[in-house]
């Protein structure tokens, strides 16, 4: 196999297209919060927008500083610098992050919260809407009913992009991802009995479309804010 070289253009933006907004669940460049990319000599900036000045300062600035962790993992990449436009915040966040001070070196006293609890509770939400989906679909697609899908493992899901989703989310908040696994489980990753299932699918579809729902406000109040098509 012969090996294609792409330019560290295509690698910054790679590299971007993994960050994800933490309560949507969707990655920043589809959302459209990447607001320029500059890169010279080998050094790039990277200017991030919201959809409003207001956006809760914890988001930001997990965006962006994801966005910078991300960049500086390129391959051949210089030096890196992200800067979040147009927040309420973002003199604040900006120099956090380049003195790289981290979340309570930025903000203080006013870091009441950690990071990695808020980072926790989305990755569970963003689990939670990734196993509704593949129930709902099994549902959909076969013969399953309600009934039997406590029985339901990981390698009865058909491959493609929602199982793939699935997996990624479960290794993100420490779950197993062996075939024999069942794909509808308890608050801890634990199996369910078959009267639990439809209430807990209920409150996962739920969670799915709220995430849904605000990913769509979010584009809208964007393409409001800065122009073009939500």
């Amino acid at each position: 196999m012969i090996a294609v070289a792409t330019s560290l253009s295509d690698r910054v933006l790679a590299a971007l297209s993994t960050v994800a907004d933490p309560e949507l669940d969707e990655p920043i460049t589809d959302l459209g919060f990447v607001r320029s990319v500059r890169i010279q000599d080998g050094n790039v900036t990277v200017h991030l927008r919201l959809p409003t000045s207001f956006c809760s300062p914890n988001f930001a600035y997990l965006m962006a500083s994801d966005a910078l962790d991300a960049l500086r993992k390129v391959e051949r990449i210089g030096a890196v610098v992200v800067q979040l436009d147009d927040h309420h915040d973002s003199d604040k966040i900006n120099a956090g992050l380049a003195a790289e001070a981290g979340y309570v070196g930025t903000f203080g006293v006013e870091a009441e919260e950690s990071l990695d609890d808020l980072r926790r509770i989305f990755q569970e939400k963003a689990h939670l809407a990734a196993m509704e989906r593949c129930a709902a679909a099994l549902l959909r697609d076969t013969e399953l009913i309600v009934d039997n899908l406590q029985l339901v493992t990981l390698a009865d899901l058909p491959e493609g992009p929602q199982k793939e989703a699935l997996l990624r989310r479960r290794v993100a908040i420490g779950l197993g991802v062996h075939p024999g696994d069942p794909v509808v489980v308890d608050e801890q990753g634990g199996p369910l009995a078959a009267e639990d299932v439809p209430l807990r699918l209920r409150f996962a579809k739920s969670v799915r479309i709220s995430m849904e729902g605000n990913a769509h406000f979010c584009r809208g109040l964007l393409a409001t804010r800065y122009g073009g098509t939500p």
